[in-house]
């Protein structure tokens, strides 16, 4: 794609946003909506503003869980998929396992980590490699499944063993597809986290949040949801970028020959 698209593309959506924080206020503001059922845009900038000092830190705290729960996520989930695809029994033991714990809710689960490690910040870093890794897992296993076999024919028949043939060529061939997997976990990382804390904690986004619901702060609460969207943009285009550098462009693995 080239900048120029690129440009329109971002442009488009620049003022997408501008047109709806405009209806937004507009519709705040004329309609005389109450500050505690929804707040006007310029109400939450002023909020996010005057509360920084406290949410700032409490913004650390969370991006601190969820980018290393992340880390653990993505190694122990890549691991776990390439286990579940080496080993026939250990698939056919626990994949449907592990596809059924995709649906797991949140709230089932997080007391016992917290029974498990209290209130502390590994606990929440716990449940989020726990969560973060099922799409990462099952997107590794789609891949290394789907890379064709002549792939490793052609490995294996230039002298490389099958161990060398899974690390340099299968998982190559199927990174574009485990990316999708780690892509689908950035999203819901920092939602997980503060959901967490909001169950159980001592600091972070989510006993902000819940403070500001305990006070009827309706702008705090639009505050605080703001942060985890931009921490999730963030890490968004840290994985796309690390994508980027690690395998190139999405258009350099095309074939060619394809329209030929």
């Amino acid at each position: 794609m080239s900048i120029a698209k690129r440009l329109k593309r971002r442009m488009s959506t620049v003022i997408a946003v501008i047109v709806l924080l405009a209806v937004w206020e507009t519709w705040v503001d004329l309609g005389h909506v109450s500050p505690t059922m929804i707040s006007a845009p310029s109400e939450i900038f002023a909020a996010t503003i005057e509360t920084w000092n406290t949410l700032g830190p409490a913004a650390a705290i969370t991006g601190y869980e969820g980018v290393v729960g992340f880390l653990f996520a993505v190694f122990f989930g890549i691991m776990i998929g390439i286990a579940l695809y080496c080993s026939h029994t250990f698939n056919a033991a626990f994949y449907p396992l592990l596809a059924a714990a995709q649906t797991m809710p949140l709230i089932s689960i997080a007391p016992l980590f917290l029974i498990w490690f209290g209130f502390e910040i590994s606990g929440k870093i716990v449940i989020v490699a726990v969560f973060g890794l099922f799409p990462i897992a099952v997107q590794t296993v789609r891949g290394l499944e789907a890379v064709p076999q002549f792939y490793s024919d052609v490995a294996l028949t230039c002298g490389a063993t099958p161990v060398w043939t899974l690390w340099h060529v299968k998982l190559r061939v199927a990174a574009r597809q485990i990316y999708g997997g780690i892509r689908v976990s950035a999203a819901y990382i920092f939602a997980t986290a503060s959901t967490a804390e909001y169950l159980g904690a001592r600091k972070g986004l989510g006993i902000w949040l819940q403070a500001a619901y305990n006070s009827f702060r309706t702008p705090l609460i639009f505050s605080a949801t703001i942060v985890i969207i931009l921490m999730t943009c963030v890490l968004m285009l840290a994985v796309n970028a690390s994508e980027r550098i690690l395998l190139g462009p999405a258009g350099d693995d095309e074939d060619p020959d394809a329209d030929q």
